[in-house]
């Protein structure tokens, strides 16, 4: 049996290149003691992505260069060597940019197909739903009646940010995303009370117009003049929550930072980054919570499925140029 998968060939430098990988057929491994082979049907690619492909010192390893990538995926157990996993277990693991994976069975955890879409455990009710709730409510603290910001707003992340927050009883919410399309999607569909393209002029000023009374919480995805936007229309006593930057990932030279920081004295504000995998331990109380709300309908979500492993690094890179409505999936 073949095995395709995608090897990183060299660091980019600036916006990844298709030279800069290669698809590559090897054979499909046989499981040892305690691992199980699992044959991937839905792959994750996420802009943290961008950062591992780089040696820079994070807190993720980097890819090495010559070597498979890795990345969220859901698929079916084929072989098994390990205690309380069988064939036809479906599993979440983050072996993926591949075909078919060899993980050590600890490694994966068993998900339910009958109980949602396989693509939802990588996405509303996978890691992008936990890193939504943990930002919002321990990163920045939200409560009811907070005037919410969320840059990216249309994004896998960005677009639970917002409904959570409404379903949770904010007074505001404002999301920015990058065309009218999505606009209209974060105000028909999920619901937003006012959005922006952040393309058709500077967010500061359509901020203003959008959040007149200023807010409470930011949701950084994007950084950029949108966190300096955010900064200057923050209320007394505000927070934000840095959880991605988006806008500087490709950047070849360190981007200029907000101007205006001095405002955090003035607002009493706080500006705290944050990593889902810091708060794992919220997982029971996001699935409680949030579970019935994907199931009830009360929390929508939208995918962009690309088919083939083929099209993986396209889709990856359709994710940095902001292709995307929600969770960017591979379908394989």
């Amino acid at each position: 049996m073949i095995n395709r998968e995608w090897h990183l060939l060299s660091r980019p430098v600036g916006w990844p290149k298709p030279e800069d990988f290669a698809l590559v057929e090897t054979e499909v491994p046989a499981p040892g003691e305690g691992q199980i082979l699992v044959r991937n049907e839905y792959l994750s690619v996420d802009p943290y992505m961008r950062g591992r492909m780089s040696a820079a010192k994070s807190y993720a390893a980097p890819y090495e260069v010559g070597e498979v990538m890795q990345g969220g995926a859901v698929g079916e157990v084929v072989a098994s060597d390990a205690e309380g996993f069988a064939v036809g277990d479906h599993v979440l693991h983050f072996s993926g940019w591949r075909e078919y994976a060899v993980i050590d069975a600890r490694q994966g955890v068993k998900v339910d197909p009958e109980a949602a879409p396989l693509s939802t455990y990588l996405g509303v009710l996978g890691m992008t739903g936990l890193t939504a709730y943990a930002g919002l409510l321990r990163t920045a603290s939200f409560k009811e009646g907070d005037a919410v910001f969320v840059s990216g707003a249309a994004g896998a992340v960005g677009s639970q940010v917002g409904q959570l927050a409404k379903l949770m009883g904010a007074s505001r919410v404002v999301g920015s995303a990058g065309s009218d399309e999505k606009v209209k999607l974060l105000l028909d569909e999920y619901g937003f009370d006012a959005a922006f393209n952040y393309k058709e002029g500077p967010v500061s000023e359509q901020l203003r117009v959008a959040a007149p009374d200023g807010i409470d919480v930011y949701f950084d995805n994007v950084g950029g003049d949108h966190l300096q936007a955010a900064i200057g229309a923050l209320n007394l006593n505000g927070r934000i929550a840095i959880c991605g930057m988006i806008s500087v990932y490709n950047a070849t030279e360190p981007a200029p930072g907000p101007n205006n920081l001095a405002r955090l004295i003035q607002t009493r504000g706080r500006m705290e980054g944050f990593l889902v995998s810091d708060h794992f331990d919220l997982q029971p109380e996001f699935v409680e919570k949030v579970g019935p709300w994907v199931a009830s309908g009360a929390l929508k979500y939208r995918e962009t499925v690309v088919e083939g492993i083929e099209n993986n690094l396209e889709a990856f890179l359709g994710v940095l140029r902001g292709d995307n409505v929600g969770k960017m999936i591979v379908k394989l």
